[in-house]
C-alpha cells in the first residue's frame, strides 16, 4: 500500500467545489445587495422562487458563474395591445339634445307657447267678427246714455234720466268710454273695443294658468274660453261685460303673479277688483273667489301666513268700494239690478239645461282636472325636475274654488227664477274655472301626448258648440230698414211723443234729431187719459193708443207681448193712426216684423 494519502474519488471533488461556490455566491449577494434589498410584489408573494436550491445528491450541472448572478424576476409584461385605427369621420355630427319637455320652462317653450297663443286668440277674433248685426237693445241703451253722461261731465247738460238708478253698472264708467268711442269709430269701433277686452282677458288667462300649472294647461284653457259661446257673443257686444270679465281677469293674473311675494303685495290685485264691480255690478258675486284664490295660491312655505294675503285683499277691495260710494253717491241700480232683482218666472230645470248647454262641456273638463290635480301634482314626463308641489289639501282648495265658481251664476238665477243675461254671465264663471279645464284637457292627453285624439275631440267639441250657440244667441232683429224711414218718411223730430218696442234702438240711432224722453218704452206705462181717469200697465198703453197720445207706433210683439195685444185692442176701429210701414226680419226665434203705426 503507497504511503501517500489517498485521494477522495473525483465526483465528490466535483461536488465540493459546486457547494464552494453557492457559498460564495450568497455572500456575494449579501454584500451586493443586503438582506432586504429584494422583496416579491404583493400578488407574486404566492409563486415558488424561479431559482432551484443546492442538493447534494441531485444530479450535477453546470454551475452558474458567479460574475452573473441569479436574481428573482417576476412574469414577463404582456405585449401591449396595438391602437385601434381611428374611425373615418361621419357626414354629420348630431347636435347635443338640450332638456326640454312640456314640464319644462325654457326659452323654447315660451316661444312656442306664445305663438300658439297669438294663433287661438287670431281664430277667437274670427268668431267674434263673423257675427254681424245692428244695435242690440243693450248696446243701444248703454251707447246712448254714455252721450247723455258725457255732455253732462264736459258742458254741464241736465240728464234726461238718472240712469244710475236703473243701470246694472255706474253709467259714468263704461258707458261714457263706449260713447267717446262711437264718436269716432260708431257702433263697430265699440264692438271693436269689446273684442279687444276678450282677447285680453284669454291672454291673461293663458298667464295665470301656466303660473299655476305649465304650459300645455295653459294652452288647453285658453283654446276651450276663447270658444266658449259668452266669449265669442261679448266680442263682438258693446257692453260692458266684456270691460267687466277683462277687469276681472286682471285681478285674478295679479292675485297669481304676487303668490311669492309680500303680502302686502296682492293689494295690486284690488284696483282692477273694484273696478270690475262698479263696471258691472254682478261682477261682485265673484270677489270672494278672488280673495280665496289669494289664499290657496300663497308660497306653500307660508302655512298660516297665507291668510294674510286673502286679509289684505278683502280690506283693500271693501276699502276701495267704499270710498266710491261715497264719492258717487246713492247707485239703486245695485238694488234694482243685482242684490234685490225683481223675481222671473223660469223654472230651475230649464236654467239648468241652459245653463249645461252653454258651459257644460268646459265645466265637466274643470271637474276632471280637479280630481286629477287632487290625486296627483304632477304628470311626471321629467322626473328629474326639482321641486315639490304643493300639498293635496292646497290643491284640491284650488279646484274647488276655481272649478266651483263657474255654478255661482246659475245658482243666482235659480235662485232669482230668471234666465235675463245668463248666456253672458255663464261666461264669467267659466272664465276662473277655465285654468281647471285646461289642466283637465292636459291630464286627458296625458303625458308625452298620449293621446292627443282626446285634446283634440274635446276642443272641437267646444268649437262646434260655442259657433252655433253664439250664432243663436247673436240674432237680433234688423233695424236698419226701421230707422231709416222713422228719419226719411216719418220725419220724426223734436216735437213728437213715439212709443217703440225696444226703444233704446231708435233712440240711439235718431239721438241727432229726438231726445231720450220723447221715446216711450213698453215695459210700463203709468196714464191719465182724457176720461180724467189713471191708468196703468196695458191698460194705460190701450187708452193712451185709443186718445192719440203718440205720433209714431213702432212694435214686433216679441219683447212685450201682453203691451202689443194691448196697443192692438187700442187701434181696432181707431181713426187717429194708419199702418205706414211693414219690415220683416228673422231671428234664431223665427220670422217676424216691425210694424209702423203714424197718426193721421
Amino acid at each position: 500500500m503507497s504511503s501517500r494519502q489517498q485521494q477522495p474519488p473525483q465526483e465528490y471533488q466535483e461536488h465540493q467545489q459546486q457547494y464552494q461556490q453557492y457559498q460564495q455566491y450568497q455572500q456575494y449577494q449579501q454584500e451586493s445587495y443586503g438582506q432586504d434589498s429584494y422583496a416579491w410584489p404583493p400578488q407574486q408573494q404566492a409563486y415558488p422562487p424561479y431559482y432551484e436550491t443546492y442538493d447534494p445528491y441531485a444530479e450535477p450541472s453546470a454551475p452558474s458563474s458567479p460574475e452573473t448572478p441569479v436574481r428573482a424576476t417576476g412574469p414577463e409584461p404582456e405585449p401591449e395591445p396595438e391602437p385601434e385605427p381611428e374611425p373615418d369621420d361621419p357626414g354629420y355630427t348630431l347636435p347635443a339634445v338640450p332638456e326640454s319637455s312640456w314640464a319644462v320652462d325654457n326659452r323654447r317653450g315660451k316661444l312656442l307657447g306664445r305663438g300658439v297663443l297669438g294663433c287661438l286668440l287670431l281664430v277667437q277674433a274670427g268668431l267674434s267678427l263673423r257675427l254681424r248685426g245692428t244695435a242690440f237693445q243693450d248696446e243701444a241703451l248703454y251707447i246712448a246714455s254714455g252721450h247723455y253722461e258725457l255732455n253732462n261731465l264736459l258742458h254741464g247738460t241736465k240728464l234726461p234720466v238718472d240712469f244710475a238708478g236703473y243701470f246694472s253698472g255706474h253709467p259714468k264708467l263704461y258707458p261714457v268710454l263706449a260713447a267717446a268711442v262711437d264718436s269716432y269709430f260708431g257702433l263697430t269701433g265699440v264692438r271693436v273695443l269689446s273684442l279687444l277686452f276678450m282677447l285680453a282677458a284669454t291672454g291673461l288667462l293663458y298667464a295665470v294658468t301656466r303660473r299655476l300649472f305649465n304650459l300645455r294647461a295653459a294652452l288647453g284653457a285658453a283654446a276651450l274660453f276663447s270658444v266658449l259661446q259668452s266669449t265669442t257673443v261679448l266680442g263682438n257686444f258693446a257692453t260692458y261685460d266684456a270691460a267687466a270679465i277683462f277687469l276681472l281677469a286682471l285681478s285674478m293674473y295679479a292675485v297669481v303673479r304676487t303668490d311669492r311675494m309680500r303680502s302686502a303685495a296682492v293689494l295690486l290685485a284690488a284696483p282692477p277688483a273694484a273696478l270690475a264691480f262698479a263696471v258691472k255690478y254682478a261682477s261682485g258675486l265673484y270677489l270672494p273667489t278672488l280673495v280665496l284664490l289669494a289664499v290657496v295660491t300663497a308660497h306653500r312655505h307660508r302655512g298660516v301666513k297665507a291668510l294674510g294675503r286673502g286679509v289684505f285683499l278683502g280690506a283693500g277691495i271693501g276699502a276701495l268700494l267704499g270710498a266710491g260710494y261715497v264719492l258717487s253717491g246713492p247707485l239703486g241700480g245695485i238694488s234694482s239690478t243685482t242684490t234685490n232683482r225683481a223675481q222671473g218666472a223660469d223654472s230651475a230645470m230649464k236654467l239648468l239645461e241652459h245653463s249645461a248647454e252653454w258651459g257644460g262641456l268646459v265645466f265637466l273638463a274643470a271637474l276632471v282636472g280637479s280630481v286629477a290635480y287632487a290625486l296627483r301634482g304632477r304628470m311626471g314626463e321629467m322626473p328629474w325636475i326639482e321641486g315639490e308641489t304643493a300639498g293635496r289639501v292646497r290643491r284640491a282648495g284650488l279646484g274647488v274654488v276655481l272649478t266651483g265658481t263657474a255654478l255661482l251664476a246659475p245658482a243666482y238665477q235659480i235662485h232669482l227664477h230668471t234666465e235675463v243675461s245668463l248666456y253672458k254671465h255663464v261666461g264669467f264663471g267659466l272664465l276662473f274655472a277655465a285654468p281647471m279645464a285646461g289642466l283637465g284637457m292636459a291630464r286627458l292627453v296625458g303625458p308625452h301626448f298620449r293621446h292627443p285624439q282626446l285634446g283634440i275631440m274635446v276642443y272641437v267639441l267646444a268649437l262646434v258648440f260655442g259657433m252655433v250657440q253664439a250664432q243663436k244667441a247673436y240674432s237680433f232683429p234688423d233695424s236698419s230698414p226701421m230707422v231709416a224711414y222713422l228719419r226719411t218718411v216719418a220725419h220724426v223730430d223734436k216735437k213728437g211723443f213715439y212709443l217703440a218696442e225696444e226703444q233704446e234702438v231708435p233712440a240711439y240711432y235718431l239721438r241727432d234729431v229726438t231726445g231720450w224722453n220723447q221715446w216711450q218704452n213698453t215695459y210700463f206705462m203709468d196714464y191719465r187719459g182724457k176720461d180724467g181717469k189713471q191708468h196703468t200697465g196695458p191698460d194705460a198703453f190701450e187708452q193712451a193708443v185709443r186718445d192719440g197720445r203718440f205720433d209714431v207706433i213702432v212694435m214686433h210683439g216679441s219683447v212685450t207681448p201682453a203691451t202689443y195685444e194691448a196697443v192692438k185692442k187700442g187701434l181696432k176701429g181707431n181713426t187717429h193712426y194708419r199702418l205706414a210701414a211693414v219690415f220683416p226680419f228673422t231671428t234664431s226665434s223665427g220670422q217676424n216684423a216691425y210694424r209702423i203705426w203714424v197718426k193721421r
